[in-house]
């Protein structure tokens, strides 16, 4: 290496794991060496995520640890970017004199020169927080040609920090929705999405790369378009997708419940390589209550939502988040929550307890539940949450499903021939939504094997022979070519 060499720690979301790649190709172009470890770094630039409390604990223990380091001699700066970064600014500057700087979105053109100036003993001014929703015309249709700003940011080349075959395509970025609950569009900024000959080159790109499956990311996916003047935007761009070469799976994330059309749900079943998956945010599903957190729908509308969504993928994995302890929550509301899970027959079901964040109109409100009260709530509900994906994932059994094989697993003694592999099914999304685990081989617990041998990336036809909670256990049939 001939570079300053430099490890980047990536925290959050999968925007934010775009984030990371494309931060780590302006230090490749800048003449950085990026390592694996902090330990071997002079520089540990820690992306960091302000979503909620325990992530922004997160952030903040990682930049502690990095400038731990200081202390053994290699490590000489301590770099904090990313969502935490921008919000806080120079507050965070104030609290945390650990890092040597800290960058918001606006410094990222400029952040290799900003972590030189720091390695030469300069110091670099952290920003002073602003509401970025204000950096964009309040009218959709006139955000794209706006002055350039990191709402819609230079895109340099990404740097891949991962050899799994599914990468995230961050397709836009910011939220124009007021969720009473949510600061992300006060430092994300308003929404605008990317120019769709832009995204088809980077999926290009991604599949060159090694990439099979490709995330579709955004604050709120549902949205796309709404800047292009192009009512089907996201139709067309599922399309365009579709038509590169070596891309296998396309799936969507964050699918607002409110902005779910019957177009958007037809394009999904019918657009080639786009996965039946639905990942719908109902949050609730009081209607009283979610319109107290300035969201749309209750029980019966998603309900019949969930209809429309089955009538035309009757395979469809269906994921959702839900908030229990919001203020003015009610033991009758979380008992309507409880039964709309049961009829909803939901794949995977992220249960999430309410805590205030700044800035935000749920922070003003009356009727806040104490931190016990939300926590007992918490674990009720993902009592029962568990148990109904668990029941929900026992429908495959005995049913042949496609995998995508991720990693190999260590082998077991008791299965001598056998290989086990990790992968996902159609219906199960990265990282939150369980895997599958393939059996492959000739002795009893695996399949027929096949052509190929298995590999990141390929496509195997398994069938499903178990279940552990969410996870399935399968036994290889035949890799799809």
């Amino acid at each position: 290496m001939s570079g300053i060499a430099l490890h980047l720690v990536g925290l959050g979301c999968a925007r934010n794991d775009v984030d990371s790649e494309e931060l780590a190709g302006r230090f490749a172009a800048a003449g950085f060496d990026l390592v694996g470890e902090p330990g071997d770094a002079e520089v540990v630039v820690v992306n960091t995520c302000g979503f909620i409390d325990a992530a922004k604990r997160d952030s903040i223990d990682q930049i502690l640890a990095a400038a731990d380091l200081k202390g053994d001699g290699h490590v000489r700066a301590v770099v904090a970017a990313g969502c935490l970064a921008e919000r806080y600014g120079a507050e965070l500057a104030e609290a945390l004199p650990e890092a040597d700087a800290i960058v918001g979105f606006d410094g990222y053109a400029d952040i290799a020169e900003t972590v030189r100036t720091v390695l030469a003993g300069g110091h670099v001014a952290a920003h002073p927080p602003r509401d970025r929703r204000a950096l964009l015309p309040l009218a959709p249709a006139e955000r794209q040609d706006a002055p350039v700003t990191l709402s819609a940011p230079y895109r340099p080349a990404r740097k891949r920090l991962s050899d799994s075959p599914m990468a995230p395509l961050k397709i836009a970025s910011g939220c124009d929705r007021r969720c009473a609950f949510c600061a992300i569009p006060s430092f994300r900024g308003a929404f605008l999405s990317r120019p769709r000959d832009e995204l088809v080159a980077e999926a290009r790109w991604l599949a060159g790369q090694g990439v099979k499956e490709l995330f579709l990311v955004s604050e709120n996916t549902t949205s796309y378009g709404k800047d292009l003047a192009e009512p089907l935007a996201l139709p067309r761009l599922l399309r365009d997708l579709s038509a590169v070469d070596g891309i296998e799976w396309i799936r969507l994330s964050y699918l607002q419940p409110a902005e779910l059309r019957p177009e958007l749900i037809d394009a999904i079943a019918a657009t080639d390589k786009v996965v039946p998956y639905f990942d719908l945010p109902f949050q609730h599903a009081s209607g009283r209550l979610l319109r107290r957190m300035r969201r749309f729908g209750d029980a019966a509308s998603f309900l019949g939502l969930l209809d429309q969504v089955r009538a035309a993928c009757p395979d469809a994995g269906v994921r959702s988040n839900v908030i229990v302890g919001f203020p003015g929550e009610t033991a009758v509301d979380v008992a309507e929550l409880e039964d709309f899970l049961a009829a909803a027959e939901l794949d995977a079901i992220g249960v999430f307890g309410y805590s205030d964040e700044a800035g935000t109109e749920g922070a003003t409100l009356d009727g806040h539940l104490d931190d016990a009260e939300i926590a007992a709530r918490v674990a009720a509900v993902s009592d029962t949450a568990e148990v109904l994906m668990a029941e929900r994932a026992r429908r495959w059994v005995g049913g042949l499903v496609d995998v995508l094989l991720e990693r190999p697993e260590p082998p077991d003694a008791a299965a001598p021939g056998v290989t086990l592999w990790a992968g996902r099914t159609a219906q199960q999304g990265p990282e939150a939504d369980g895997e599958t685990f393939v059996a492959w081989g000739s002795g009893p617990a695996g399949g027929a094997g096949g052509p190929r041998d298995p590999a990141p990336g390929v496509l195997v036809r398994a069938l499903v022979r178990d279940t552990d909670g969410v996870d399935l256990s399968a036994a290889a049939e035949w890799p799809q070519m």
